[in-house]
Formats: C-alpha cells, sequence, structure tokens
C-alpha cells in the first residue's frame, strides 16, 4: 500500500499530465488520461469537470491555468441572440472544448454545446460553475481587477439575463430540461432539481461580490438580490425533508385552492415511497431531490445537498441535519467509496420508464446510485462547514486505501460500492483532483474559502 506522500505525488503527476495546451499556455484539464480505452469525448475539458482541477492548481498557488481556462471559456460563450433552435442561447457557456489543429498546423478551440452531447442536452450548469470559479480565483489571488474587466463584467451580465429571464413559472427556481448537469443522461431529474437551484443561488452571490455597479449592471444586481431572498425562502421552506416535514406531507390534504394552503405544491401522501419513513433518522434530513406541480422527488442528491451546506443555501440547523443523515446512513451514502451520487437507485418498471431503459444507468451503477469519487472534495467540504471533520478524515481514509490501486476510476457500481464501474473510465481527472482538493482542505481548513458562502446575505 502507498504512503500518504507517495499517492500525493501520484496524484499530482497524473494531474499535470491531464493539462491541456493551447499556443503553448496550459488551458484546462482533459476529463481523462486513460491509454487503455476509448476517448469518446473524455479527451475534452469540461467546464464541469475542470472546478476539482482549478481548486487544486489555486490551493497549489498555479492560478496560471485557471486564469488562461477563464479567459477561453470566456471567448467561447454564446453572445448572439437566436431565433435557431439549434444554436445556444446568448451567456451559455459551452458544456466542453477541445483543441483542435488545422491543416496549416494552426490551432483553434472548438466548443461544445450540447449539440454532440448524448441526447443533445445544453450544459446549464456550466455557466453557473463558471461563476464561481471566477470567484475562487479572485479569492485565490486577490486580483478582483481580472473580474471587473469589461468582458468579464459583460460576461457575467449574459448569464444573469440568461437565468432571470421572464419565464413560464411561479417560482424563483430555475426550471431545466433532463440531464442538464452532473446527471447528464435521463434520470427523471428534469424540472426544479437540487443541484441547479444550490449552483443557481450560489452563482448569484458570486456575481453580486464580483459586478461593478453601473448603468449596464444596476439591474441586474438588483434583480439578483431580489431573487437571492426569494430563492433562500423557496428551498429552505419547500425542499427540506425530516420526520417532522414527512408528517405533514402524510397528512395533506389535495387540491387546496387559494393563496393560504398548507399543500401549496399538491403533492400526495400517496407518492411518500415506502423505502423513506424506515430510511430517515430521528435526527437526520436533506434537501429533497426536486419539487414542481404535484411532484416531490425523495431521492437523496449528494452533490446538491452537499454544495447547499458549502454555499450556505441550507440554514445551520438543516446542515447540521444533512451531516447527521450522512454519518448515519454511512453505510448507504458512502460504502467502501466516497460518495454515491443519488440514493436509492431506481429498478424494475420504475427504472424502464424513468431512464427510458438506459443500459448505463441500471441499478446501482452511473448516475443511477453509482459512487462518484470526486464526491470527497464536496463531502470534505460540507464537513469542515458544519465541525464534522472527523467524517471528511473518515471519507478521506477510505478513498486512500482504494483509489490509487483501482487507477483513480470515474466511479464505483453496486450498492456498497465494492465494484469499479462497468464503464468507468481510469484515471479520470476530478477524481485525482477531488483526492488533491480534499487533502488540501484537511490540512488547511481556509481553502474552504475558495467555494464556500458565509450564512448572511445582503439586503
Amino acid at each position: 500500500m502507498n504512503t500518504k506522500s507517495e499517492l500525493l505525488k501520484e496524484a499530482w503527476e497524473r494531474l499535470e499530465k491531464s493539462i491541456v495546451y493551447y499556443d503553448g499556455r496550459p488551458i484546462g484539464t482533459i476529463a481523462a488520461n486513460d491509454p487503455e480505452s476509448e476517448a469518446l469525448n473524455y479527451d475534452q475539458c469540461f467546464v464541469r469537470d475542470f472546478v476539482s482541477s482549478a481548486l487544486a492548481f489555486l490551493i497549489a498557488g498555479k492560478p496560471e491555468i485557471v486564469r488562461n481556462f477563464l479567459l477561453a471559456t470566456l471567448a467561447l460563450q454564446s453572445h448572439e441572440p437566436q431565433m435557431d433552435s439549434f444554436k445556444p442561447g446568448p451567456g451559455l457557456m459551452p458544456a466542453s472544448f477541445k483543441v483542435e489543429t488545422r491543416k496549416n498546423g494552426e490551432y483553434y478551440l472548438t466548443a461544445d454545446f450540447g449539440e454532440d452531447a448524448i441526447a443533445r442536452v445544453p450544459p446549464v450548469d456550466s455557466c453557473l460553475w463558471w461563476i464561481l470559479l471566477l470567484r475562487a480565483y479572485v479569492k485565490a489571488t486577490g486580483d478582483i481587477s481580472f473580474a471587473h474587466q469589461p468582458e468579464f463584467q459583460e460576461g457575467i451580465r449574459l448569464i444573469l439575463e440568461l437565468c432571470l429571464v421572464h419565464r413560464f413559472a411561479m417560482y424563483p427556481t430555475m426550471l431545466v430540461p433532463d440531464g442538464a448537469f452532473m446527471i447528464d443522461r435521463r434520470m427523471g431529474v428534469y424540472e426544479h432539481p437540487l443541484e441547479i437551484q444550490v449552483l443557481f443561488y450560489a452563482a448569484l452571490r458570486a456575481a453580486g461580490e464580483l459586478l461593478v455597479p453601473n448603468d449596464s449592471t444596476n439591474s441586474c444586481i438588483h434583480s439578483l438580490n431580489q431573487r437571492l431572498q426569494t430563492l433562500t425562502y423557496h428551498v429552505r421552506e419547500y425542499y427540506w425533508l425530516d420526520l417532522k416535514r414527512l408528517n405533514e406531507i402524510y397528512r395533506y390534504k389535495g387540491d387546496e385552492f387559494g393563496k393560504k394552503v398548507a399543500n401549496r405544491f399538491n403533492i400526495y401522501a400517496q407518492s411518500i415511497p415506502g423505502w423513506l419513513t424506515e430510511w430517515l433518522p430521528q435526527t437526520g434530513g436533506y434537501l429533497a431531490g426536486n419539487l414542481g406541480p404535484g411532484r416531490m422527488d425523495f431521492r437523496f442528491f449528494a452533490l446538491g445537498n452537499l454544495m447547499a451546506i458549502v454555499t450556505s443555501l441550507a440554514s445551520e440547523k438543516e446542515s447540521q441535519r444533512i451531516m447527521n443523515l450522512i454519518e448515519q446512513r454511512w453505510d448507504d451514502l458512502v460504502g467502501y467509496m466516497p460518495m454515491k451520487i443519488c440514493f436509492p437507485a431506481i429498478d424494475g418498471e420504475e427504472w424502464r420508464i424513468i431512464t427510458g431503459c438506459d443500459p448505463k444507468n441500471t441499478p446501482w451503477s452511473y448516475h443511477n446510485g453509482g459512487n462518484w469519487p470526486v464526491l470527497l472534495c464536496f463531502l470534505t467540504a460540507a464537513a469542515l462547514k458544519t465541525g464534522r471533520i472527523e467524517l471528511a478524515q473518515k471519507a478521506f481514509d477510505i478513498a486512500k486505501n482504494r483509489l490509487s490501486e483501482d487507477r483513480w476510476p470515474e466511479y464505483y457500481d453496486s450498492k456498497n460500492a465494492r465494484l469499479i464501474g462497468k464503464e468507468s473510465k481510469n484515471y479520470q481527472t476530478w477524481t485525482i483532483a477531488g483526492f488533491l482538493v480534499a487533502n488540501d482542505l484537511l490540512e488547511n481548513p481556509t481553502h474552504l474559502a475558495l467555494l464556500s458562502f458565509d450564512e448572511s446575505l445582503k439586503s
């Protein structure tokens, strides 16, 4: 078994081997560097995937690659209003980009906004992660002038206008299609998934810190402050699930009409899944996976809940109860590798209907209850934010004992993560970077400030 120092050395060597260069400058990292399998689109730099790599570089005092990444993706951002249904709207960031070479030897970047993705779904989360990464760069370097450049102010404004646009909705949450974030295949996560709402909230807070008040941004600043207040209340009040809340839902009356009703979303008690009443601990709770008309998704989604803690979208009390749940249901949510992307898996007829018989999302695999090592860094961040360092250390020790031996896989299968993912890529970059970031956070928790927000909201 490798020592910790040997593991960290190997992880850094592999992270550096994943770096993509453009005109001689480091510009990002490829998704995976697996010599034994076909690259597919894993040889591209994904905005979402690069976040953990960027945090590792920023903490290590190597901000150049993050700066170059932010400049490159900003240049790729969609700007022109489009009536063409096959073109991205203004403000959208690409899911990924790739360095290509022309016949004359010139290099250029190509971006994928979802046109080449499975099922052609746009990456709604990319622009939200991008704002968070810009804030992290500013915090790490102290270079606020970088974000104050006109082109960055314009980029932030376009993202906000895309997210704050007038909608066919009566809620402060963002409406998105299925597969528009980390879970990028059909999994019944359309509508108002938790992860998008948390990233939306965090991006609004980050934008509030980065925007310079002037005639072109004042309207955006006013709108984001308004939305932050209503979004915070909405998620904390209506997404929250614990035994007290479950009892309220169980006794709801359906088909209530008017403004002052208890069952605002017309949730029927019969929709409460049988597993939940036994699984939910007395002192635990979590934010539901989704909420919409007549619908509450009772599944536990890890990244949304962990980031809700880190960004302070979840209240202090809710955050502690989420960590209580993780601690008391450790075997289900962590098992032999931190951490399960969602729980429980869907199977049988439900799997057939919800996933469309997706052979990759079979029960307890990939997005359908698989375990993703990249979540280790977010679990560590949430544990540190709530003062539960022992849980962070326990999770890190589990990962430390397996990742290198298993060749740094993308994900793990089975109910307790004993199996390496059936179609998992080896030497997955965000698995490697997530391990490095988790270690850095444990060694110096002040680095949490790169990703976290405090409890208070500016009025």
